[in-house]
């Protein structure tokens, strides 16, 4: 586990790419994202089908991958920090604006906050890049700013993952732990029972 004020080393750095991409949070993702898109047959030349679905999931996965790896290499030059850094312990409302904020600021090697200023780079260069291998219904310049937004967007919905989640799960963890299984209160059904029958 790394400080709040640790600098991020190359391996960590490398470890973030493939965790982002190949993580099972960014995996499920794509998973309901393409589907929808091959719901709505979103691009066309895809087609609804499931070989349309596997090439909108392998397009997502190409698309995350590049803005990734700019996005860590770029920042490695002026020591930007990509990883996400929770508000654990802090109120709902301030935890909801750090989530926001987040998007936009990082941290530098002291740890102190910084403009995002490689993922600002990244986002969009990973968009105008897959333009090289998308169908050409998506290469027109008003697709690649809606593209670019909702890039953006995506990074808002999974910083809220990585800030919540765990709270949820810790949750869930502390009633399943605290729920008394059917024996346990099959066996004090019959403890009340005895200290009640009469002598």
């Amino acid at each position: 586990m790394h400080s709040d004020a640790s600098a991020i080393t190359a391996q960590e750095r490398l470890g973030w790419i493939l965790k982002s991409t190949f993580g099972p949070k960014n995996l499920s993702a794509g998973i309901f994202v393409s589907g929808w898109e091959t719901w709505r047959n979103m691009p066309v030349e895809y087609g609804p089908h499931w070989d349309g679905y596997a090439k909108r999931y392998g397009m997502r996965l190409s698309v995350g991958g590049t803005s990734n790896v700019v996005e860590a290499a770029l920042g490695s030059v002026w020591g930007e920090d990509p990883r996400y850094r929770r508000a654990d312990g802090q109120p709902v409302g301030r935890r909801l604006t750090h989530v926001l904020v987040s998007t936009f600021v990082t941290h530098n090697r002291d740890g102190d906050p910084m403009p995002a200023y490689a993922r600002y780079i990244a986002v969009p260069s990973g968009n105008l890049l897959s333009n090289t291998w998308r169908p050409d219904s998506q290469t027109t310049p008003s697709n690649v700013r809606v593209r670019i937004g909702l890039g953006f967007v995506a990074r808002v919905v999974s910083n809220a993952f990585s800030e919540f989640f765990p709270d949820i799960r810790e949750h869930i963890f502390q009633r399943i732990s605290t729920t008394p299984s059917p024996a346990s209160a099959d066996n004090g059904h019959e403890e009340i029972s005895s200290y009640h029958k009469p002598n």
